[in-house]
């Protein structure tokens, strides 16, 4: 048999155990996975503190002020879904003559609701999604307390693998493995600072934005609108989609007025699609070019795998296997495929 057909077998068979190992031991990857990303972010933190401060009170310093910062992200999340929840419950009748308003227009336009859905739906079902998003969201603290674990141990280990890793070159000698692998890991942690101070700049933006112009309509929940558009940015393509579709909802139900939910969408379209899709792109630069199909992959398929944690964690591990992808010259043509920019010939 040809060695090229047993060495493809071969890899799509490790790619499929790679994967089911992924997805049966979520528990465990997903949590590692964050930490990984976490203490890229922090790790400039810890090597200050490091040079005023001992090892140990440093480590400690650096986990308190990254534990002060989730749960405070936490937090504003869990008071901007409760908030919805409330306004649910208070205007359930309002929604529920919304809902049978347009079923009817839409069937005067032989345009059928399909029974089951027309059946099934009310807002007691709407509410009770947005009071599980908001439980699931207090129910990370296992998560929670895992990533910080994992986070913890890297941090205290990070400096001797690094050494363990140049140390192989000095083994096998000729060998740049070792060495490269760390240049990598530099790479990955810088892109993963940028991409995340660059997400966290046009969240708040969007956020400050959506919350100013929902006041200024006279959108109730403005403050709660701004706060989960803030959140939802996080999540690449989905979150914005979402950020925009609610608003726009709420604002028919509160006003009835299709001329004032359009105005909402449009502008919040617009917030988005300037922040999106023009600011990001010129902060970030061509460092973190990836192409927006596999994002949207990478959204769904780390979806899959992990749920919600792995709807924001998804393109920062695609960042981290084109950065190792692109470390070595058998694997760079990947990088290429997938940065989503054309080449020019000569470079």
């Amino acid at each position: 048999m040809d060695n090229s057909i047993i060495r493809a077998a071969c890899a799509l068979l490790s790619l499929f155990l790679m994967v089911s190992a992924l997805f049966f031991a979520a528990a465990v990857f997903g949590p590692m996975a964050f930490a990984l990303l976490i203490m890229a972010i922090v790790w400039p933190l810890d090597q200050a503190l490091r040079k005023i401060l001992p090892r140990g009170l440093a480590l400690i310093v650096t986990i308190f002020m990254t534990f002060t910062v989730v749960i405070t992200f936490t937090s504003l999340i869990t008071w901007g879904g409760g908030q919805i929840t409330h306004w649910l419950v208070q205007n359930q009748g309002r929604l529920q003559d919304l809902y049978s308003f347009g079923a009817r227009w839409l069937e005067d336009h032989d345009i059928f609701v399909i029974g089951t859905i027309a059946e099934r739906f009310n807002v007691v079902w709407l509410i009770r999604v947005f009071q599980g998003i908001v439980v699931r969201a207090n129910s990370l603290a296992g998560f929670t307390l895992l990533v910080f674990i994992f986070l913890a141990m890297g941090l205290l280990e990070a400096d001797a693998f690094r050494k363990n890793l140049q140390s192989l070159d000095v083994r096998n000698e000729g060998s740049q493995w070792g060495s490269r692998l760390v240049a990598a890991c530099g790479a990955i942690g810088a892109k993963w600072r940028r991409y995340m101070l660059m997400r966290s700049l046009a969240s708040l933006l969007t956020g400050l934005l959506i919350w100013g112009f929902a006041f200024a309509v006279g959108l109730e929940l403005s403050a709660a609108w701004g706060v989960m558009s803030f959140a939802l940015n996080y999540i690449p393509f989905i979150g914005p989609l979402v950020a925009t579709i609610l608003p726009t909802l709420f604002a028919l139900a509160q006003t009835g007025s299709l001329e004032t939910a359009l105005l909402v969408l449009m502008t919040i379209t617009a917030i988005q699609f300037l922040i999106g899709s023009y600011l990001e792109p010129l902060f970030t630069g061509k460092a973190l070019a990836i192409s927006p199909f596999f994002v949207v992959f990478a959204v769904f398929f780390w979806s899959f795998l992990w749920g919600l944690p792995g709807t924001v964690i998804g393109v920062p591990i695609m960042i981290a296997c084109l950065t190792i992808c692109d470390s070595y010259p058998s694997s760079r043509w990947i990088a290429v495929l997938l940065s989503g920019r054309e080449v020019v010939e000569g470079n």
